[in-house]
């Protein structure tokens, strides 16, 4: 068998660096060596030169301060601006070899198979951003969770993502976006099945937060790696058709919450001390996405690019050679063969690229696409989770109009057996009641006296005692602990067989569980149409068009906001919010992507990605501190941010129609 370095190609042959079928003759009437191919030994740069030291047997130096030193300094500068100039042009060389050779691949098979099985991993990110807020509800509830505690764990997913996209992606560009990938989602399935099982809340917050490290990484290693496998002309298109996997883990997320969570009687408990209850089945579910990820991966390969730029030609050449055979059999062309013979050899020029990621012009546009990336994640978070609070606002609202109010009420010798509901009672005095298997939801009670009354199988949801004074009172088999006593007083009082932890109920009016995941899965589902029109524009009106032209619109529907005084207007305009900047993030991912070289791709789309998360803590904390104050701030900030945001994005260089670098 002949030996494959003789199919290395000659620099500067006209196939453009890498051997056709038909070149192999002339390799060989060249003669040269392995070790000397693709380099005249007069041409041929090594260590001491690159760095500006002359050769030793060049006669070109002269002793420091010598006659000839200030020629020999011009003669450095100028062999160091040939060499410079040199590597670029191998690096662009490089880059239209690889396109040439994706484009003799095609798009078939083999890239919608990787199409779907990387659809599954931005799926399960999809996933992770809803199971929190499906779960919160009924998780404060089942684990007597405080304020705090709840923004917490409303939050600590979006932290757990920022330092994952950091950390992946920066992995990714060093041992490569398939084994990154892997390890990442391996992460998250694991902690993420734990979390379904842990009882106490300092465990189950430890999880969700490793499990959103792990799927940090997920999305700048998604679309790095998709993007390696697509030629020019497809991949605009093709990775805006990938984006509609995020928005079907949304409505996957939905439709499982709707189903499972409400339906407290799928659980289980052992004793007093382990409790497992349906929402943590619903976090079971979840996981699903990300280990049929997990398992698709394993059948497919690496990316050529990625082993390209580090040394490893023929690993590149055989999975090249895999895209094309599998493509071209499934066209029914078995017989075609893949005419390159093996990929170029290619030197990193590291040197090279440090020095152009210091470049003025460099910098600069990384400074624009990470303003563009914070302002665009600050109003998307921040408004798409304003809206279901408001909602929520709303409705509290509407359910507090009908509240009953009671003064100065005497009860004695009466028996309760029946559901208290939406009812204050201030300075009432009840002596020798009793309160026997009921329901208390929305009450409180404010400066009243309990003498000698007795509280049985009771159990409550949003029930506070204010001010109040119990005398000679017993609880038997309630949920009534400490924290339902505001400053309260206890004379000869006792408590007996406390119930643990505490009730799941589903039946509140305005906070009903139904139309959390319903609201969520109308607004998913809306994003739909935009990515439809996105993905078949991206390639044709340009992604600097679609990004600034989707946030011009979304900042203008923001006004719109004013009028939405009812649950179904809040509703619609969170569909058409949703809708119309799915176009801006589908350009902003495509940008992103072709904006950087191979070598870095997914190290800065996982920097902007964390800075993405990051804005999005800031916008969802400050858009949820004015529900229920004024709308105007929450509205401001957003069109403000998308009104910069898109101006910055005019500012960026349009990648449509160039090579992968």
């Amino acid at each position: 068998m002949k030996d494959d370095d003789d199919d290395y190609p000659v620099q500067g042959s006209q196939d453009g660096g890498y051997y056709r079928g038909d070149s192999q003759a002339a390799n060989e009437d060249e003669g040269g060596s392995d070790s000397t191919e693709g380099h005249d030994e007069d041409d041929e740069i090594y260590e001491g030169e690159y760095q500006g030291i002359p050769r030793a047997d060049s006669g070109k130096g002269s002793l420091a301060g010598g006659p000839g030193s200030v020629k020999v300094d011009a003669q450095q500068f100028r062999d160091i601006g040939a060499s410079e100039a040199e590597r670029r042009k191998d690096q662009e060389e490089l880059a239209q070899q690889y396109e040439t050779i994706l484009q003799e691949c095609g798009h078939g098979k083999f890239q919608w198979t990787l199409y779907f099985v990387l659809g599954l991993a931005l799926m399960a990110d999809g996933v992770e951003i809803f199971v929190v807020g499906f779960v919160l509800p009924s998780a404060e509830k089942d684990m007597c969770l405080s304020e705090p505690n709840k923004s917490m764990l409303g939050l600590i997913v979006y932290f757990g993502m920022m330092v994952g996209a950091f950390l992946w992606g920066a992995l990714a560009d060093r041992i490569g976006r398939r084994q990154s990938l892997l390890i990442c989602l391996s992460i998250n399935s694991v902690f993420s099945f734990f979390s379904s099982f842990v009882q106490g809340y300092s465990t189950f917050l430890f999880c969700r937060l490793l499990s959103g490290v792990g799927i940090g990484g997920s999305i700048p290693i998604v679309f790095s790696y998709y993007s390696e496998f697509l030629a020019q002309e497809k991949r605009g298109e093709h990775l805006s058709w990938l984006c509609m996997f995020w928005m079907m883990g949304g409505i996957y997320a939905s439709a499982m919450a709707w189903a499972i969570i409400p339906h407290y009687g799928w659980s289980f408990q052992m004793g007093s001390a382990y409790q497992f209850h349906s929402w943590r089945v619903f976090v079971l579910v979840c996981a699903f996405p990300c280990v049929a990820a997990i398992a698709a991966l394993n059948s497919m390969p690496e990316s050529p690019r990625f082993y390209l730029e580090n040394g490893k030609h023929d690993e590149g050449w055989m999975i090249l050679k895999q895209v094309h055979d599998t493509n071209m059999r499934a066209k029914g062309y078995p017989e075609r063969v893949f005419s390159v013979s093996i990929c170029v050899k290619i030197s990193l020029y590291q040197n090279y690229k440090q020095r152009l990621s210091s470049t003025p012009e460099y910098k600069r546009t990384t400074f624009m696409l990470m303003a563009v990336w914070f302002t665009m994640s600050f109003s998307y978070y921040g408004l798409t989770v304003w809206f279901p609070d408001m909602i929520k606002y709303i409705q509290k609202q509407e359910y507090e109009s009908r509240t009953k109010t009671f003064t100065n009420e005497r009860v004695e010798h009466v028996t309760f057996n029946f559901t208290l509901e939406n009812q204050v009672h201030r300075q009432g005095h009840y002596f020798n009641d009793k309160f026997l298997n009921l329901k208390m939801k929305y009450m409180v009670f404010e400066d009243s006296v309990f003498e000698e009354c007795y509280f049985e199988d009771v159990t409550t949801t949003h029930t506070f005692f204010r001010n109040c004074t119990f005398i000679a009172s017993l609880f038997y088999n309630t949920d009534l602990f400490k924290y339902r006593f505001v400053n309260c007083k206890l004379v000869n009082s006792t408590f007996l067989h406390n119930k643990e932890g505490c009730m799941l109920d589903f039946s509140d009016d305005f906070n009903n569980a139904y139309m959390i995941y319903f609201v969520n899965f109308l607004g998913t589902l809306a994003v739909l149409p935009g990515n439809i029109v996105s993905a078949l524009l991206m390639d044709k009106i340009g992604r600097l068009r679609m990004l600034a032209g989707s946030s011009v619109i979304s900042c203008i529907s923001c006004f719109f906001l004013m009028f939405g005084n009812s649950e179904s207007g809040m509703i619609a305009l969170l569909c058409l919010f949703g809708g119309i900047s799915i176009a801006s993030w589908n350009a902003l991912d495509v940008i992103t992507v072709e904006l950087y070289p191979s070598d870095k791709r997914t190290t800065a789309f996982g920097f902007l990605n964390a800075l993405c998360k990051l804005a999005a803590v800031l916008g969802i904390s400050i858009f949820q501190s004015f529900v229920g104050i004024t709308k105007a701030v929450p509205i401001i900030f957003a069109a403000g941010a998308l009104a910069a945001g898109s101006f910055l994005a005019t500012k960026l260089p349009e990648t449509r129609g160039q090579v992968l670098q």
